[in-house]
């Protein structure tokens, strides 16, 4: 009879703190955008503005979880903002670029890497 060992690892710091910013920035675009749910029927990116914004709830939440489709799903929600600041100031732009690689170093360093892709 085997038995089998599994190693459970410690969430990295970068990967609680990412999952809980995007949980939060979420949570707070959709609390900014509950005025405009009257639009809908005459505004539908409204309804889109708000999927996104709850998407990013539920990919922090289940980075946290260590889910690996969650990683990429941050990574690729910050990259659609960094496509829409190319419409804005170019402040905003270097922002979200920025907020970009932050989040890629953050979820993709060798102990998150472990985090995400290891036994657990």
């Amino acid at each position: 009879m085997e038995l089998s060992y599994f190693v459970i690892m410690k969430r990295p710091f970068s990967v609680t703190l990412i999952g809980y910013l995007f949980m939060v920035a979420g949570a707070a675009g959709i609390i900014y955008h509950v005025s405009e749910l009257s639009e809908i029927a005459t505004q539908p990116n409204v309804i889109w503005v708000l999927v996104v914004r709850l998407l990013a709830i539920v990919s922090g939440l289940f980075a946290l979880r260590g889910a690996n489709w969650a990683r990429w799903f941050l990574v690729a929600w910050i990259v659609y903002h960094v496509i829409l600041s190319l419409s804005h100031s170019t402040a905003e732009l270097a922002m979200h670029g920025a907020l970009t690689i932050v989040v890629s170093i953050a979820l993709f360093h060798k102990g998150a890497n472990a985090y995400f892709v290891g036994k657990r």
